[in-house]
């Protein structure tokens, strides 16, 4: 008898020890919920019908400080939505540290312990300060492009103005020396291979591309006034010679005068 109520009482201890751990499982299960803004956030106990504080948070950004007022119940990816309109970083570029710790998205203030007037350091993120370098880098790259081909261009405005001095006077019948047509063909290739060295992309690389197709046209052009020129045959102008007349005049020398005297006595 004595052993079968140890053994009951062994038992009822076993299920006890059992009984134990999940019920310390269910206690440690913890609850998510999902930020309209698409966060997922630790799920907060019962909302009390007291009104949330609101704290004013000194913002240490490097050299730079400012002062953002938050809700406490608020979390740091909130905070960080808030600051994009201060600093220009997104959100995604942002770490927040608190305590020296830096402190993740779904973390709410007050539970890490963020009072009134607490500080929070700002640091933008190495890889988004990477990138910036770079994005730098590729935007001077391309406004250079631009210079380039602008200068291009105006050349090639130039000389296209010629070539159509040209055209016009062998349409009219004028012969144009070969050498000035020459000169202007090898202008216009040194523009080309100009064009070529430039490194362009995108709205740049477009632009590229409509210059070397002018350039192209107007050596094209050439090629066939040179050949327009080769045929037109050169105008002689002659003058008639006139002898000179000269004009005799006969002169007339004034007649003699001889003067009369009176003597008185």
């Amino acid at each position: 008898m004595m052993k079968r109520r140890s053994n009951a009482n062994g038992r009822a201890r076993d299920s006890a020890n059992n009984t134990t751990p999940s019920s310390t499982s269910v206690d440690e299960e913890v609850a998510w919920e999902m930020r309209p803004g698409g966060m997922l956030v630790q799920k907060r106990g019962e909302k009390s019908d007291a009104p949330t504080p609101n704290l004013r948070l000194r913002i240490a950004f490097g050299a730079l400080r400012y002062e953002i007022s938050a809700s406490a119940q608020s979390t740091f990816g909130e905070l960080k939505k808030v600051l994009t309109a201060e600093t220009g970083l997104q959100p995604g570029e942002q770490r927040l540290l608190f305590r020296g710790k830096e402190r993740e998205n779904g973390e709410y203030l007050d539970m890490c312990g963020v009072k009134d007037r607490s500080k929070v350091v700002l640091v933008e993120d190495p890889a988004s300060i990477e990138r910036r370098a770079v994005e730098m880098r590729r935007n001077a790259k391309i406004q250079a492009a631009h210079r380039a081909i602008l200068d291009v261009s105006r050349e090639v405005d130039k000389l296209a103005e010629q070539v159509s001095a040209i055209e016009k006077s062998i349409s009219n019948g004028v012969k144009v020396p070969e050498l000035q047509i020459t000169t202007l063909i090898e202008m216009l290739m040194r523009l080309a291979i100009k064009l070529d060295n430039i490194s362009a992309e995108g709205d740049a690389s477009a632009q590229k591309n409509l210059q070397g197709k002018r350039v192209q046209k107007c050596v094209e052009s050439l090629d066939v006034l040179k050949i327009s020129n080769a045929k037109v045959k050169p105008v002689v102008v002659t003058t008639k010679w006139e002898p000179v007349v000269t004009t005799k005049w006969e002169t007339f020398d004034p007649p003699a005068t001889t003067a009369q005297w009176e003597f008185f006595d």
